[in-house]
C-alpha cells in the first residue's frame, strides 16, 4: 500500500444532497477538520434548506453536526462543476429508483440520474480524479461510470473509480456513520491508481474508524455487497412475519418464539420483531433489482426466492388491515380509527415505501374515517401518499389529520399504531380512555 505520508485529501465533492449524501459528508468535515468537504446538488431550494436552520432531512444528530461544521469545512452549493473539479475525492450519491419504463420496469434499478451526474463530471474535469460510487446499483456499474468518465474527459485523464456503498438505517444514520459496523470499499488493489485510490478513501475513513473495519474487496463484490446485505435484513422481517401468521393460527406467541429463537448465537436478536412489514427507500427496491439481475442471469429459482420476501411483505400488510376490519364485525363504514404513525419507521419523516400508506389505503376503501398523526410527517405529506392510493373524495371526505394523539384518539373506535414511534408508549394509556372501543394491532 502507498505510504500514509505521500497522501493528500484536501476536498472532497458529494454530488448528491439527499439521505446519504450529506449525513456522510457532514460526518467526514465532523471527523476530519482538515479536509474542505462540499455537497452540491442542482436543486436550488434543497442547497437552501440545507444552508438554513430548518435542514430538509430529520435525522437525530445531524442538525448539531451541520451548526458545527457549516461554514468551517462543511459547504453546501449548487456550482456542481467549480467543487467537483477543486476536489480529490468524488462522491456520487444520487438517487437509483426502479425503473418505471421500459425494458426491466418495475424491477431493473434505473440509473438514469447517475449517468447524467457521470458524464457532468467528466465535462468539468481538469486532472485525474478519485470518483466513490456510493448509491446502490446493479453489480458492474462502476464499469459504465469509469467507461463514462475516462472516454469522455477532455484530457484523456484516467481517473479511478471506487465502490463505497452505504449502511445506513434512516433514524439513526448519524450514530451508523459515528460507529460503523464495517466501512467496505471495492476497487482495483492490482494497479497502481486503485491502490493509490483505495489508500486515499481509506486515509479519509481512519480519522475515525477503527482500521479492522475497514474491508477492502473488488468494485464487483462490493456493489454485490450492498445489495445482498439489504435483501438479508428484509429477509429476516418477512420470516418473522411468516412465523406471527402461524402464532396467530396456533394461539403461539410471537414474543416468546422470537425471543426463544434469537438466544441461538447463530441467528441472533436483530431484525426479529413482527411487524407491519417493512418500507423505506432501499429494501423493496434493492431486492426487486437483485430479482431483476438473477433473471436476467437465468438464475429463475434465486430471483423467485427473493421475489417471494416481497410477496411476504405485502401479504403481511394486506393480513394486518383484514384483522382490523374482521375485529370491527367486517364493517367500517362510518366508523372513525386512530392512526398512530405514517412514516415507515421511528425517527424520520420519511414516508417512501411505508406500510402505513397501504394499511390505510385498505381502510379507506372500507369507508372507514381515519385520524392520522405522526409527530414528523407533514399533512400535505399524508395526503399525497393517500391520494396516489386511493380516490382523492374519498381522502378528502374520510381523512382527518391529527396533531396530537390524544386528538387522534378522541370518539375513535379502535387506534392503530403503524408506527412504533417512542412518545406512543406513554401516550396509548392515556389515548385508549378516549376511544370507544380499542382493538390494537402492530
Amino acid at each position: 500500500m502507498t505510504n500514509n505520508h505521500s497522501i493528500k485529501v484536501e476536498r472532497i465533492c458529494c454530488v448528491g444532497a439527499g439521505y446519504v449524501g450529506t449525513p456522510t459528508s457532514a460526518v467526514i468535515a465532523l471527523k476530519c477538520p482538515e479536509i474542505q468537504v462540499t455537497v452540491v446538488d442542482v436543486n436550488a431550494d434543497r442547497i437552501a434548506a440545507w444552508n438554513s436552520d430548518k435542514l430538509p432531512i430529520k435525522e437525530p444528530g445531524l442538525l448539531d453536526i451541520v451548526k458545527a461544521c457549516r461554514g468551517r469545512n462543511l459547504h453546501f452549493s449548487t456550482n456542481v462543476d467549480l467543487h467537483a473539479d477543486e476536489a480529490d475525492i468524488i462522491f456520487i450519491c444520487v438517487n437509483t429508483p426502479t425503473k418505471n419504463y421500459g425494458i426491466g420496469m418495475g424491477r431493473a434499478a434505473d440509473l438514469t440520474t447517475l449517468e447524467s451526474a457521470t458524464r457532468t463530471l467528466s465535462a468539468c474535469f481538469t486532472s485525474s480524479k478519485v470518483v466513490v460510487e456510493k448509491s446502490t446499483v446493479p453489480v458492474r456499474s462502476a464499469a459504465r461510470v469509469a467507461e463514462l468518465l475516462n472516454n469522455q474527459s477532455p484530457k484523456n485523464l484516467e481517473h479511478t473509480v471506487l465502490s463505497n456503498p452505504e449502511f445506513l438505517a434512516e433514524g439513526t444514520a448519524i450514530n451508523d456513520l459515528l460507529h460503523p459496523d464495517r466501512i467496505l470499499i471495492g476497487g482495483d488493489e492490482d494497479s497502481a491508481a486503485g491502490r493509490r485510490g483505495l489508500d486515499m478513501l481509506t486515509w479519509v475513513y481512519k480519522h475515525w474508524v477503527p482500521e479492522d473495519r475497514i474491508i477492502l474487496t473488488s468494485v464487483w463484490s462490493s456493489e454485490l455487497s450492498k445489495l445482498a446485505a439489504n435483501a438479508f435484513l428484509a429477509q429476516r422481517i418477512s420470516s418473522i412475519n411468516a412465523v406471527s401468521a402461524i402464532c396467530e393460527a396456533t394461539g403461539a406467541d410471537v414474543r416468546e418464539v422470537s425471543a426463544a429463537i434469537s438466544r441461538d448465537s447463530r441467528i441472533g436478536p436483530h431484525f426479529l420483531q413482527a411487524s407491519l412489514g417493512f418500507g423505506g427507500s432501499c429494501f423493496r427496491k434493492d431486492i426487486l433489482n437483485l430479482t431483476y439481475i438473477c433473471e436476467s442471469l437465468n438464475l429463475s429459482e434465486v430471483a423467485s426466492y427473493w421475489n417471494m420476501v416481497l410477496r411476504l411483505n405485502d401479504h403481511q400488510m394486506e393480513r394486518f388491515s383484514r384483522s382490523i376490519i374482521r375485529s370491527m364485525f367486517n364493517n367500517l363504514r362510518g366508523k372513525r380509527i386512530a392512526i398512530f404513525g405514517f412514516a415507515f419507521k421511528k425517527n424520520t419523516g420519511d414516508t417512501r415505501e411505508s406500510p402505513a400508506i397501504r394499511v390505510c389505503s385498505i381502510l379507506l376503501s372500507e369507508y372507514a374515517h381515519l385520524a392520522v398523526f405522526d409527530p414528523q410527517v407533514s399533512d400535505e405529506q399524508i395526503k399525497n401518499d393517500l391520494t396516489e392510493t386511493t380516490s382523492g373524495d374519498i381522502v378528502h371526505s374520510n381523512l382527518t389529520i391529527c396533531h396530537s394523539a390524544m386528538e387522534a384518539a378522541v370518539n375513535s373506535h379502535a387506534i392503530v399504531i403503524c408506527t412504533e414511534w417512542d412518545e406512543f408508549k406513554p401516550m396509548f394509556l392515556r389515548a385508549t380512555s378516549q376511544a370507544k372501543a380499542i382493538k390494537v394491532t402492530n
